[in-house]
């Protein structure tokens, strides 16, 4: 066997894993970008020290254990990635102001398709689904960086105590202790009603729910728009730190500051577990339909709760796959839209 074809092999079986390195990665930062550079890293190292690799964990285990230290090492910084929510009060309308904060202050929203790996398991399936969720995700920010990688590994990717432990180099009892601690931390989150607003696999009933939410949002219908939001419903638009919270700020909101996005068009794609689309309002200038946002929405029996945002469309329209224009069809030409 020539080196030509081990290399080639060996870049194949490193591959191979990608996907799954990206969601742990991911889940453990908080950021897209950063977790796409980090399991880059992951490979290249694994690549480059693949001849001291001596076969007594699977390749896999392997991976995740120099994944875990590249993520570990970027969080040395301490920086923990929030929501606008995570981070101030909601602010009434006739006070919004749209105020921008840092890049790597956000959570960032992420394609399902580059963090999560194909299985026939429904049930494996569901918890990869509700483990890069934008409330989960939040929480998860919120433990230490080696609690999380516990947490991760043990709750989501079911790993047995004693595989975390030699992972990280320390005992059962320190990750059972890790572990505890992690989901005391999440449960108080949760009695707080952080992650209440998460959406079932979609069913019938949503599924039609978010056809009015498109034909509403496109028609700039703001009442038929208010029927589909929970009255508690919250918006965000990260990178501006402003958030509003009720179906009346929401729905003012986009009929004040943001009345540029009627006439908008809606493309469905799937981002963190959850439903999401590429919104693009229209180029006054151009002509056509300029991109705005990546709209994440959280479900909850009938409606809608969760509205964000994410407006960097130079970043996050090349992660999506999405086209930087839409044209306009030639009956809305005709019309003048």
């Amino acid at each position: 066997m020539t080196n030509g074809t081990v290399t080639t092999e060996l870049d194949a079986a490193l591959e191979k894993h990608r996907v799954e390195l990206t969601g742990y990665c991911y889940r453990m930062l908080g950021s897209s970008f950063e977790a796409e550079d980090a399991v880059q890293d992951t490979l290249v190292r694994a690549w480059r020290s693949y001849d001291k690799f001596e076969g007594r964990s699977s390749l896999r285990s392997w991976l995740y254990r120099i994944a875990t230290n590249v993520c570990l090492d970027m969080l040395t910084a301490g920086n923990k990635r929030a929501r606008p929510m995570d981070l101030t009060d909601s602010t009434p309308l006739a006070q919004a102001a749209l105020s921008p904060r840092p890049d790597n202050t956000w959570l960032e929203p992420m394609p399902d398709a580059r963090v999560l790996p194909s299985t026939a398991d429904p049930a494996e399936a569901a918890v990869a689904k509700e483990s890069v969720r934008l409330a989960f995700m939040a929480a998860l920010q919120q433990l230490p960086p080696k609690q999380r990688a516990v947490l991760i590994l043990r709750e989501v990717l079911a790993w047995r105590a004693s595989e975390v432990a030699e992972l990280l180099g320390t005992s059962v009892a320190s990750v059972n202790s890790a572990l505890q601690r992690a989901r005391a931390t999440l449960a108080e989150r949760a009695e707080q009603g952080d992650g209440a607003a998460v959406s079932d696999p979609l069913d019938e009933e949503q599924q039609k729910l978010l056809e009015r939410y498109v034909a509403a949002f496109e028609g700039y219908d703001m009442t038929a728009l208010t029927e589909l939001l929970h009255e508690d419903a919250i918006m965000t638009m990260p990178p501006f730190d402003l958030w509003l919270s009720g179906s009346a700020d929401i729905t003012g909101f986009m009929t004040t500051l943001g009345a540029a996005c009627a006439n908008s068009r809606l493309v469905p794609v799937e981002a963190n577990g959850l439903p999401a689309f590429a919104h693009y309002k229209p180029d006054e200038e151009a002509g056509g339909f300029a991109p705005w946002a990546v709209q994440v929405l959280e479900i909850s029996e009938g409606r809608i709760t969760g509205f964000h945002c994410f407006l960097d469309t130079k970043r996050w329209f090349p992660l999506f796959d999405l086209p930087l224009r839409l044209e306009a069809e030639a009956d809305e030409v005709e019309k003048g839209v």
